[in-house]
């Protein structure tokens, strides 16, 4: 069974495109063209399914069309309409550019340089261009880390750890606000 720290979040399919079973799907990371995937994971009423890709092709930079082994028409695509798509973070580790949405972070758990180990990033904030890592702390409470490239020092994928250095002062700040 695929667990839900085992994937992160790429898409959503977003419409029936044409009567052969193909979906129009909306994304945010394209790993699944800049590594070799053979199938997506699609939430189908809260469970994980693996989907193996017939095949897919672009239509802009932030949609593809892609046609799923096994649904061949119209009436078994439109049941998938509104679906999550997921990506195995395994496989996007094995991506050749290392260029990973901020999406795939969420599980990972934030180290500080100074104050040690925060917390666990529960989402991403990436509605504005301050990007946040919505962090929640040992103590139950709810951190907003803003992500600078320059403020990491290090990934640790397999222990699913991002080395930081934090300004001084930022997580006290957050700290007097509650």
């Amino acid at each position: 069974m695929i667990g839900e720290d085992e994937v992160y979040k790429i898409g959503v399919l977003t419409k029936t495109h044409g009567v052969s079973g193909e979906l129009c799907m909306a994304f945010t990371d394209d790993v699944f063209d800049r590594v070799e995937a053979d199938y997506l994971i699609c939430r189908m009423d809260g469970i994980l399914v693996p989907f193996f890709l017939e095949d897919y092709r672009f239509r802009s930079d932030t949609t593809a069309l892609v046609k799923f082994e096994d649904i061949d028409n119209e009436e078994q695509a439109r049941r998938m309409v509104g679906v999550e798509v997921l990506f195995p973070k395994a496989l996007a580790e094995k991506c050749q550019d290392d260029t990973y949405s901020w999406a795939y972070f969420v599980g990972f758990t934030i180290v500080d340089r100074v104050a040690g180990e925060i917390g666990r990033v529960e989402a991403v904030d990436d509605s504005t261009m301050n990007v946040l890592f919505n962090v929640s702390t040992p103590s139950g409470g709810m951190l907003f880390v803003p992500v600078a490239e320059e403020w990491i020092d290090d990934i640790d994928h397999a222990a699913g750890k991002i080395h930081m250095h934090l300004p001084e002062g930022l997580l006290d700040l957050q700290e007097q606000e509650k």
